[in-house]
């Protein structure tokens, strides 16, 4: 039986971190380790996570790294100690006891399988669907949506992904220049370019707060997301300029109808920003 490890990133909420860890104790695959990252907290994050739970590997990154760049941390120490899969695991959420056996049994059931979603649901709407493991994207559009039933899976959302060993050691780790946004997808699209499949445990069910780490609606989502987006379609999309374009485009001309001029700035500076990191970035 393959040992998991699972990876779980914090940042200034450790109340969210120790229920998600609640949970993991229940955990009805007997295999696992957890190991929390703390990526430079503010606060007494990391005194409360070991009070809580002192049998618990917590690793202080030093700074904050953003999301691949902490989870990297994690993945790095699990591969070193002979984990057989890694599920990265947002701290905003909770799992079923059932959830990590599974993903495994689908993990297991075909080789070619380099990754596995959970199918995640409103934490306070716990019958709600908020994505059927993952969703797609639209390469002349620039559009991403989240799935909400079976279907065509681009991507697994990073909130709830379970990846083979294999896999992160064919293709690499998460891109550490996505900070926050984009690099669950990019790395889902990784993947399948190297003919790894991609799916989701139907029976895996994780509950889902949302929007733990950077508030919804914030001016430094904007900038995340927008120079993340840019980033991603200079890497994947046929004609970059397109869904850059059409995105971004769509973006301000949402918050210029809305008045808000705060937001307007923090989308083109995002998009700025990632054009700049991007310069010398080509397909593939």
């Amino acid at each position: 039986m393959k040992v998991v490890y699972v990876i779980i990133l914090n940042w200034n909420g450790w109340q969210d971190t120790v229920k998600c860890i609640d949970s993991l104790k229940s955990l009805t695959y007997p295999n696992y380790k957890i190991v929390v990252l703390d990526n430079a907290s503010t606060n007494d994050s990391v005194v409360r996570i070991r009070e809580a739970h002192p049998d618990i590997t917590v690793i202080e990154t030093g700074a904050n790294l953003g999301f691949a760049g902490g989870n990297n941390v994690g993945i790095r120490y699990a591969l070193e100690h002979g984990a057989g899969y890694i599920w990265l695991l947002n701290n905003d959420t909770i799992a079923s006891p059932g959830a990590l056996a599974a993903m495994i049994e689908v993990a297991e059931s075909d080789p070619k399988i380099g990754a596995v979603g959970s199918v995640l649901y409103y934490m306070n709407q716990p019958e709600k669907v908020q994505a059927w493991g993952g969703g797609q994207v639209n390469l002349l559009t620039g559009r991403s949506r989240h799935l909400l039933a079976p279907g065509d899976l681009h991507y697994i959302t990073g909130a709830s992904m379970l990846l083979r060993r294999e896999a992160l050691e064919q293709v690499g780790l998460l891109d550490e220049g996505f900070f926050m946004y984009w690099e669950d997808t990019d790395l889902s699209f990784r993947l399948r370019q190297k003919g790894w499949m991609i799916t989701v445990a139907p029976n895996s069910r994780v509950l889902h707060k949302e929007s733990a780490s950077a508030k919804k609606g914030s001016s430094q989502q904007d900038i995340w997301y927008n120079a993340s987006a840019v980033r991603f379609f200079r890497r994947h999309a046929m004609f970059p300029f397109l869904p850059i374009t059409l995105g971004v485009g769509g973006r301000i001309l949402k918050r210029l109808l809305l008045g808000d001029w705060r937001r307007v700035r923090s989308v083109w500076l995002g998009y700025k920003r990632g054009m700049e990191a991007t310069r010398f970035t080509t397909r593939g």
